[in-house]
């Protein structure tokens, strides 16, 4: 009768076990790729190591640095800002009522050429303190107008500049309303330098983003002129200075193409240049400058990259020969590489 008793005991402990619910383990299956045990490069630094690499790195970035820093000094820049020497002295207590009402504000500017210029010169005008980052001012734009005749009614991104007289304004949009309008005129010796303005914007963007097909209509017809007026009778994406501007600047001070003169100017040159000055910066303390500019291989003037490799390359220098001081005159001992854990275990089990 106890071994009855026994055995039922038995099996409703069996059962009962068997209806509780199984505990789940969150240990990940073992795997050389999980736990990282697989066949890899374990380098030890060694003292030689680390001075070779530091003198590696220096050979190699200091010629750099060099070569791109004289790169950067062939090129050839005149810098002329205007802004202020071009509002008349007794107007600019105000500039900004002189700027919206006068109607002549041709400025007569003279640059002379330091050095040699050879050709192409490139023109450019940049803006300080214009923010064309902006969320609402980078949105305010209709891709979709600009690239195509049949979606000139696509003015639903563009406000406030969508509608003019209950008709959309084509392009529309903040960006294209307040293009640059400030012209220049260049002559030397008394004879005109033309300023090519063919091929400044970007291929990709004329053949894909602006269409053939699309002519400004109601443009700058509102009750507040932001900038340049646009022809209607030549397409968009044949207007390059539209199109160059429509390309935002990520950063508040920035330059951009406005033409290419094609004849090399000699030094000590004296360079006339007549300019419209109608671009209202005023009204946000922004500054307004006229760039003539050559290139190297390296493109245009900018000595920071040179100045980061010859940084980086003789910081790599110092240490290198600190690193070999500090070796030879107070020599630490290497351990023993075979008692490593993955030289002693490779498996991990």
């Amino acid at each position: 009768m106890s071994t009855n008793t026994a055995s039922s005991s038995s099996a409703a402990a069996g059962s009962a076990d068997a209806s509780a619910p199984r505990r789940n383990s969150k240990r990940p299956k073992y795997s050389r790729f999980t736990q990282q045990e697989l066949p890899a490069c374990k380098p030890i630094l060694t003292p030689k190591w680390v001075i070779s690499a530091f003198l590696l790195v220096s050979v190699v970035f200091i010629p750099i640095g060099v070569a791109s820093l004289f790169a950067s000094r062939d090129v050839v820049e005149i810098v002329d800002r205007y802004e202020t020497d071009c509002i008349p002295v007794a107007n600019r207590t105000d500039k900004v009522k002189y700027i919206q009402s006068s109607g002549n504000n041709i400025c007569n500017r003279t640059l002379t050429v330091p050095k040699r210029m050879k050709h192409p010169i490139y023109v450019y005008y940049q803006l300080d303190n214009f923010y064309q980052n902006h969320r609402r001012y980078v949105k305010s734009r209709s891709d979709a107008q600009l690239k195509s005749n049949s979606s000139a009614g696509d003015v639903s991104s563009c406000k406030p500049e969508d509608m003019a007289n209950g008709q959309p304004i084509v392009p529309c949009g903040l960006i294209a309303w307040s293009l640059f309008n400030d012209t220049y005129n260049f002559s030397r010796n008394n004879q005109g330098l033309t300023v090519n303005k063919k091929g400044i914007s970007w291929k990709s963007d004329r053949e894909n983003k602006f269409g053939k097909d699309v002519y400004p209509t109601n443009f700058q017809k509102g009750t507040l002129q932001g900038g340049a007026i646009l022809n209607s009778s030549i397409p968009l994406s044949e207007q390059e200075d539209l199109i160059v501007w429509m390309r935002t600047a990520a950063l508040p001070t920035f330059r951009k193409l406005y033409g290419k003169i094609e004849v090399d100017l000699q030094a000590n040159d004296i360079i006339q240049v007549v300019l419209e000055n109608n671009y209202n910066t005023y009204s946000f303390n922004g500054k307004k400058k006229l760039v003539l500019s050559t290139t190297s291989w390296l493109g245009g003037k900018n000595d920071f990259l040179g100045i980061a490799y010859l940084t980086v390359g003789g910081l790599c220098f110092v240490l290198a020969l600190t690193f070999t001081v500090v070796y030879l005159v107070k020599p630490r001992r290497l351990g023993d590489p075979s008692y490593l854990s993955w030289n002693r275990n490779p498996g991990g089990r």
